[in-house]
């Protein structure tokens, strides 16, 4: 069948091919230990679509090929840590860079435009169907999130210039952290309880272990640099927030299909400006009240 298919199709062909071959593998691996009966079918039709892609494109090359293992063992690396929805809908988007190369192949090979309308329609489809807990979760984690940004970032600038000491003011964002870590994780367990939910438990767990790991990730840099380097450690600080808000926003952009640049800036937009006010509210507080640690 490869008579009348140029040499520029055949690369794109083997590229294909060699792809299709690797995402099925992928998808049976992940299938092992995904979580709920239906999570696991889905994959496996997934595997299933991704193989018979692979058997349609060894038709024109008549080679037989060998699944990439670095890539293998990344999306099955990603799927144990970030969860399984995060790392199919993060191999998916790869696809989505195929474009050019399949209105290429159509010209040449009409099977290319049915394997395309497979790809958008019936595996977004079935993506769809992937229930993973931690996704349900979700709008909790933010909560936790969002509020120690706020709360703990606020507070460190504030302190940073009243105290001048990374050790006091990391002493004091530890105590107000794991105060409010505790007082947010009740608050989310009556708001839970409250609506007659059966997770209530589950959900204050999510909220607590957010805004308790983004406390230590705060508080990390005034812990590290010596008493007198606090402005550097605020640096430090609101270089992580930034960090923590990319990364986070990137996780549920990929997951749950939502926009990247808006929530992102969103909450960098918050979490910094609360920062800035509250370095002059430390600043403006030292000085009228007369407070010289």
């Amino acid at each position: 069948m490869t008579a009348n298919v140029s040499e520029k199709a055949l690369k794109i062909i083997r590229k294909m091919q060699q792809n299709e071959l690797t995402e099925s593998v992928i998808y049976e691996k992940i299938a092992r230990f995904a979580k709920g009966e239906e999570n696991k079918q889905t994959l496996l039709r997934l595997a299933q679509e991704e193989k018979a892609h692979y058997e349609i494109w060894k038709k024109y090359t008549h080679q037989e090929m060998k699944p990439e293992g670095g890539k293998v063992f990344w999306y099955s690396l990603v799927a144990r840590f970030l969860g399984f929805t995060f790392a199919v809908k993060l191999m998916e988007r790869g696809e989505e860079n195929a474009q050019e190369e399949y209105q290429l192949l159509a010209a040449e090979i009409t099977e290319s435009t049915h394997i395309r309308q497979q790809e958008e329609e019936h595996e977004q489809a079935l993506l769809a169907m992937l229930d993973e807990e931690r996704l349900q979760y979700v709008g909790s984690m933010v909560l936790g999130l969002n509020d120690a940004l706020v709360e703990l970032t606020g507070s460190l600038a504030g302190f940073t210039f009243a105290m001048q000491n990374t050790r006091l003011i990391a002493l004091s964002g530890l105590i107000i952290g794991i105060s409010a870590t505790f007082s947010m994780a009740s608050s989310e367990f009556l708001a839970a309880r409250s609506e007659g939910r059966s997770d209530a438990l589950k959900s204050c767990t999510y909220t607590g272990i957010a805004y308790l790991l983004t406390v230590v990730a705060l508080i990390s840099p005034y812990l590290i640099f010596p008493n007198s380097q606090y402005i550097l450690a605020l640096v430090c600080m609101l270089a992580i927030v930034i960090l923590i808000i990319a990364g986070f926003t990137y996780y549920t952009s990929v997951a749950q299909d939502q926009p990247f640049k808006s929530r992102f800036w969103e909450m960098a937009i918050i979490s910094v400006g609360v920062a800035v006010v509250s370095f002059f509210v430390g600043v403006a507080a030292k000085k009228f009240l007369g407070v010289d640690l």
